[in-house]
This record gives C-alpha cells, sequence and structure tokens, in this order.
C-alpha cells in the first residue's frame, strides 16, 4: 500500500515586487519573509491586499518583476509553475465533473511517471487520508461541498508536493462546515508534516489553522506573527481591527520610564508597555471582550451609559457611550442582561489596552 510521503521545503521571498504590464502601481511591493519547512502560514488580508498575487507567485502562475523566490535551496524566480514542486487547491476545487473522485485524484499522477498500480495506490491513500474511502466511484455532482473540497485536497496529496498551497478553500462552504474543513485540513498538515501557505480573508480561519500569519494591506506586509501575538499586540489600527474586532481609543503617554508608559484616558491612568512610543498623543487598541462592565461609580473606570444591548445567544453584545467616544463590549453573561439606557463603569482586563502606532 502506497503512503503520503511529506516533502516539505522552505519558501523564501527576497524583496519580491510584482507590477502587472501596463500598471504602476505594485500588486506585491518589495515582500520578504521565510516559511519554514513543515509550517502553515496564513496570508491573510482585505481583497486586493496582495495575497493571492503572492500565492501565485510561490506557485509560478506569476512571474515576480524583482526579488528572488526560493522554495528549499532552489531559485525558483524564473521557473514556470510546471517546473516547481507545488500542487494548488483552488477556491472553486476545479474537479473534472465528468470524472469518478478516483480519476480526479489520479488525474496528475497521470503525467508523473507512476505506473497504473503506483497511481491506483497513491489515490487510494489520498481518499482515505481525507475520509473518503468508500466515494472512489462517485461523480463530484454527488458530493456535498465539503466532500468536494477533501477530493481537490487528496488531488493535491498525492503528488507528495515540497509546498501545498490553499486559494480561499472554503469561501464556498457555510460556517459549520467551514469550521470541520478546516479542522481536517490542519490535522493533516500537522500529522503530514507539510509546509502549507493559505490565503484567507477570514479571520477566525487564519486564527484557528495557522503556525504563523502574514497580514498584508495595499501591497505590503503589515505585520507577520503568530496568531495570538497578532491578537494580543496587534501592530497598528489597520492589523488591530482587522484581526479580530477592535475598539480604537485615543489617549494621551504622559510619560514613559524603563519600557512602561502612563497612559491617560479620560478620567484614569494606565500602566502599559510602551512598545517603542514615546510621550504625546497616542491611540489604545482593546478588544470587545476585555472591556469590563461594573457599577456606575466603580474606582478606576470611565463612566459611560448603554446605548445598545443585544443577545446573540452565546454571549451579549453592547455599545457603550464613553465621554472618550462609543465602545463596543462582548460579555458571555447573558442570564442578567443589562438594558439599553443603564449607567455602567468601563474598566479594562489587565491584559485588555494595548498601545498601538
Amino acid at each position: 500500500m502506497a503512503k503520503i510521503r511529506s516533502n516539505a521545503a522552505s519558501v523564501s521571498f527576497e524583496n519580491v515586487t510584482k507590477i502587472y504590464p501596463g500598471g504602476s502601481v505594485p500588486a506585491v511591493n518589495n515582500v520578504s519573509f521565510t516559511i519554514e519547512a513543515g509550517k502553515l502560514i496564513t496570508l491573510l488580508g482585505p481583497s486586493g491586499c496582495g495575497k493571492t498575487t503572492t500565492l501565485r507567485m510561490i506557485a509560478g502562475l506569476e512571474m515576480a518583476t524583482k526579488g528572488r523566490i526560493l522554495i528549499g535551496d532552489a531559485d525558483v524566480t524564473q521557473l514556470p509553475a510546471t517546473d516547481r514542486d507545488v500542487s494548488m487547491v483552488f477556491q472553486s476545487y476545479a474537479l473534472f465533473p465528468h470524472m469518478t473522485v478516483t480519476e480526479n485524484v489520479s488525474y496528475g499522477l497521470k503525467f508523473s511517471g507512476f505506473d497504473k498500480k503506483e497511481t491506483a495506490a497513491r489515490a487510494h491513500a489520498g481518499l482515505e487520508l481525507v475520509g473518503l474511502s468508500g466515494f472512489e466511484n462517485r461523480l463530484p455532482s454527488e458530493l456535498s461541498g465539503g466532500q468536494q473540497q477533501r477530493v481537490a485536497v487528496a488531488r493535491a496529496l498525492v503528488l507528495e508536493p515540497q509546498v501545498l498551497l490553499f486559494d480561499e478553500p472554503l469561501s464556498n462552504l457555510d460556517a459549520k462546515l467551514r469550521r470541520h474543513v478546516r479542522e481536517e485540513i490542519r490535522e493533516i498538515q500537522q500529522n503530514l508534516g507539510l509546509t502549507v501557505v493559505y490565503v484567507t480573508h477570514d479571520q477566525q480561519e487564519a486564527l484557528a489553522v495557522s503556525d504563523r500569519i502574514i497580514v498584508m494591506n495595499r501591497a505590503v506586509i503589515a505585520q507577520d506573527g503568530a496568531p495570538r501575538d497578532l491578537y494580543d499586540a496587534p501592530a497598528d489600527a489597520f492589523v488591530a481591527d482587522f484581526i479580530g474586532e477592535a475598539n480604537i481609543l485615543p489617549c494621551e503617554i504622559v510619560a514613559v520610564e524603563a519600557g512602561k508608559a502612563q497612559v491617560k484616558l479620560g478620567d484614569i491612568t494606565l500602566t502599559l508597555p510602551a512598545r517603542g512610543r514615546v510621550a504625546g498623543p497616542a491611540k489604545l487598541a482593546v478588544r470587545p471582550s476585555r472591556i469590563v462592565l461594573a457599577e456606575s461609580g466603580a474606582r478606576g473606570s470611565l463612566p459611560g451609559r448603554i446605548s445598545k444591548a443585544t443577545y446573540v445567544g452565546s454571549h451579549m453584545e453592547y455599545v457603550i457611550d464613553l465621554p472618550t467616544g462609543p465602545v463596543f463590549v462582548v460579555t458571555p453573561e447573558v442570564d442578567q442582561p443589562l438594558e439599553a439606557g443603564k449607567a455602567v463603569a468601563v474598566q479594562f482586563s489587565a491584559s485588555g489596552p494595548v498601545l498601538i502606532g
């Protein structure tokens, strides 16, 4: 029985720029990063930020205008897609409707020099890996969206690529199925030690599957780091608001000493990591779940009033009007909800506010 093996390789971009013919604005502008072999890295950002162009340059479907691209130790900058050891799973799945599941999974193997016996064994192993044993003779039209996605993953895996690429792989699935399939993709990636580059605009998806997230904005990297680092310590307002929701509050840094900043927010003073900031006007990012509601007049708090209260099943959502502006608050307390119009006090959890650029 054939087994799917990992030939995982690293991926490096060295000052890569992509300008499309006839254009003057770079789609990707002087981007550099390294992806370690065996890791799942997500390229995350809004439409037009450059993430898909970056993925397509790894695949060889687009050529870099400047810079170098390496897969492992090999410079592949000018190599066409056919000469790169990568496989891609597309948003549309790109399955052949007239072919069975086995025929779809075997398609690439037939052009890779494998005999019929090896091709059949690899296809069977690939389907077993994605949980589709017994579906060999079905047509794509006889499968659910999630099953079709798994066929596309199996077709890519059986080629044992150095790098596996995913382009918005879950965007055609409903919310529950997206969660299930992303867990399967992550499990396969970890079990096989695959190098995966994953493109999405879905923040939750990126946080759930990634070893590292590269957030892109306007053709450059806005921030690169582990999911928790980006969520807890965003570099700027764009990252703070794009990686989950965040309240952006104006504040004043009164003093900085030994890496700690004394921050004036309304009538309260907070001591926070300075993160390289100096005295003067600044901004705080605060996650909605890290704002604590207390009784009006509580010590060390900002006075506020609830303008909106929304029950959404697992939690309550509030909009609180503060002297510094409105804030969005999420709390798990649903049994005794607060009503719109009620005066409250707003406090911050210990890991709440973060100074941003």
